[in-house]
């Protein structure tokens, strides 16, 4: 199912939401529709609305100061885009940099996107030991990019200019 961005009063992204639960927030007025599926609406009875891509909640909403995006598998993959770090086909496993028989433990830094092959190809091996380089180093993404980066939905270059610079900042 596709899912919608959710950008505060103040047009920083907050996070996303199903379709259906971005329909019913628009339907409600307690939020706007920002940005719309090109060709797509939802239409009912006595409805009839643009399929919301990104909404903006009309309401400031007050969140705690977040300084980094949670870690897990699925974020790995999609900040590494599906490649492997090591020969840079499509990647469906994480691998951990300083593996967790060494000590290695579940980090942005310490994991990167792999293939099955070089997953089991390293083992229990630091990328030096095994003599396979990382093609790109990890890094930890911000909240902010990594809703975005979840976003399959969302096409970054497809966003307007005030959102990109929201996202960059």
């Amino acid at each position: 199912m596709r899912d919608t961005l959710v950008l505060n009063a103040s047009f920083e992204p907050l996070s996303t939401v199903t379709l259906n639960r971005a329909v019913v927030l628009v339907l409600t007025d307690k939020a706007v529709v920002e940005q719309a599926h090109p060709d797509l609406r939802m239409r009912g009875a006595e409805v009839d609305i643009p399929l919301p891509r990104v909404i903006r909640l009309c309401r400031y909403v007050r969140v705690p100061f977040r300084r980094q995006a949670p870690w897990s598998r699925r974020g790995v993959l999609v900040r590494d885009q599906h490649r492997c770090a090591y020969c840079g086909r499509r990647a469906s496993t994480v691998d951990h940099v300083v593996p967790r028989a060494q000590g290695g433990q579940d980090t942005w830094l310490n994991t990167v996107a792999s293939c099955a092959e070089d997953n089991h190809r390293k083992a229990a091996r630091t990328p030096e030991q095994a003599g396979m380089p990382l093609l790109r180093e990890p890094f930890v993404p911000s909240p902010a990019d990594a809703m975005l980066l979840a976003l399959g939905s969302v096409d970054r270059s497809a966003l307007p200019a005030w959102l990109e610079r929201t996202a960059a900042a």
